[in-house]
């Protein structure tokens, strides 16, 4: 049986246009409108289904909220928002972009109370988020990709942080290295309480500590300047560094090309671990990082299919709360430690 989605599909619009087209709910041109219905009338779109659809006052659209004009689309983003729109058009639903941040949530409230969408995906999620209780106060339902602080009763898939460092700290002592770096995100961000940021530090901080091992933890502005200085203060301490663990994709190329500068070898000086990135983003680097994956697109799958599951969409099932840690992908940039060294 031909759905709104096929419909849409064939007459190359998008979902909502067609919901609008049926439901005069919004003015739709003479020439989209006659497209509509020729493509209806091809496939033997019963009129009756749309009505059974727009009786529920759905849009078939879910938002994703994500400052993406502020940030951009890194690799990590990119597995993940392609997995999440690809998971929602087999539903029968488009995504869209809301890009909107923590500190609009205001915004993201009047967007929701229109019926802009259906449901939400919160994306870059604070340990206090304001947006949570914005759209818990207007009834729509959400599902956060990361968590606030407290999470009772909240739906939400993130990356499992304390697992992926631990794993991060245990490959690299395991080729010997104990002088360990860490270069994190922003100060901003941490300050702010991103829950990555604070997360992947804490976690980190306790893998070594738990070893007996002194933590370094840097914190450092997404852009390549910043790696470059950021590891030149590490340097600078004269902390006998052997290795480094990064999650910052964009400033990890700053940080290896400082190293390169001073005539420090990837690895054969000092090893480089890029967590929370992709194989992708690490083939950029010469030589090509060894990354820990982040399961973005896993994520975004189990994103949309919990948020489907709170609306009660046939097919979907309750996914959350689920925690994923990253995975190791083998690279060229790290190594034992040199003899001269140990």
């Amino acid at each position: 049986m031909a759905t709104m989605q096929d419909v849409a599909r064939l007459a190359n619009v998008s979902l909502s246009t067609v919901s609008y087209a049926l439901s005069d709910a919004r003015p739709v041109s003479a020439a989209t409108k006659s497209r509509i219905e020729a493509a209806m009338a091809e496939l033997g779109f019963q009129r009756n289904a749309a009505a059974r659809s727009l009786a529920s006052r759905r849009t078939h659209v879910l938002a994703l909220t994500f400052p993406a004009m502020q940030q951009g689309l890194g690799g990590t983003v990119s597995e993940f928002v392609a997995s999440a729109a690809e998971t929602a058009t087999k539903h029968g639903y488009q995504l869209v972009l809301w890009p909107l941040g923590a500190n609009q949530p205001r915004e993201i409230s009047d967007l929701a109370k229109q019926g802009q969408a259906d449901g939400v995906l919160l994306m870059e999620v604070l340990l206090e988020d304001p947006r949570v209780e914005a759209l818990r106060a207007t009834g729509v339902p959400f599902t956060m990709i990361g968590r606030t602080e407290q999470v009772a009763d909240l739906s939400y898939v993130d990356i499992d942080f304390t697992q992926t460092t631990e794993d991060a700290v245990a490959h690299l002592t395991g080729l010997g290295h104990e002088k360990i770096a860490f270069l994190n995100h922003s100060a901003a961000s941490r300050a702010e309480g991103y829950g990555p940021t604070v997360r992947a530090d804490d976690g980190y901080a306790a893998a070594m500590r738990q070893r007996g091992l002194e933590p370094q933890a840097v914190l450092c502005d997404e852009n390549p300047a910043a790696g470059r200085a950021a590891m030149s203060a590490l340097l600078a301490r004269e902390l006998g560094l052997t290795a480094v663990i990064t999650m910052n994709e964009i400033a990890t190329f700053g940080a290896a090309v400082e190293l390169q500068s001073r005539g420090l070898r990837i690895p054969r000086d000092v090893s480089v671990l890029a967590i929370v990135t992709s194989p992708g983003v690490g083939a950029m680097s010469n030589p090509p990082l060894t990354t820990m994956h982040a399961p973005g697109a896993e994520l975004g799958r189990l994103g949309v299919e919990s948020l489907l599951a709170l609306l009660h969409v046939d097919g979907s099932h309750v996914a959350g709360p689920v925690l994923l840690p990253c995975h190791l992908e083998p690279g060229a940039s790290t190594g034992p430690v040199p003899p001269e060294r140990r």
